[in-house]
């Protein structure tokens, strides 16, 4: 298989699953979306690793529209950059198995401390689906690397 036929196999592939990621959007979206555009406070996106990259991303999108939106590393958050969320805020923790330590060890403040909390992930069931007020489902069957282990259709 040449070049181009290989990547034009990726993109069929990534098209695919976010076909499927599409399918799945429920009420919840439209309830998240709400609630970003009454809140009186920001949205806080949060994640490690290659969901933390993403969230990067999604927090820059935000402020491009006039959403206040800041970006915090989970793993910063637990040792002091909690201190920027506010009851006010919206956290939108971002972890495809829903299992990330970091992310997890953030929900008991978060709680505390008022903030809503909405969750990403791929595994609704997962720590981080039971304990957010809403969920965002970005599951996804498979990735776009034929090893199905580089995280490709799940970032895009």
């Amino acid at each position: 298989m040449n070049s181009i036929e290989m990547a034009k196999k990726l993109f069929d592939s990534e098209i695919e699953e976010l076909t499927k990621v599409r399918n799945k959007l429920d009420d919840n979206i439209e309830k998240i979306v709400e609630l970003i555009l009454n809140s009186k406070g920001k949205v806080v996106i949060t994640g490690i690793g290659k969901s933390g990259l993403i969230g990067k991303k999604i927090a820059a999108t935000l402020s491009s529209t006039g959403t206040h939106a800041i970006f915090m590393n989970s793993a910063e958050g637990l040792h002091g950059d909690l201190g920027m969320i506010c009851e006010e805020d919206i956290v939108i923790a971002i972890s495809n198995s829903g299992n990330s330590e970091e992310v997890l060890s953030l929900i008991p403040s978060i709680k505390r401390i008022g903030a809503t909390l909405v969750a990403m992930t791929g595994n609704e069931k997962s720590p981080l689906g039971r304990e957010a007020k809403y969920i965002l489902n970005i599951g996804i069957e498979k990735e776009g690397c034929p090893l199905n282990l580089a995280p490709m259709s799940s970032a895009t």
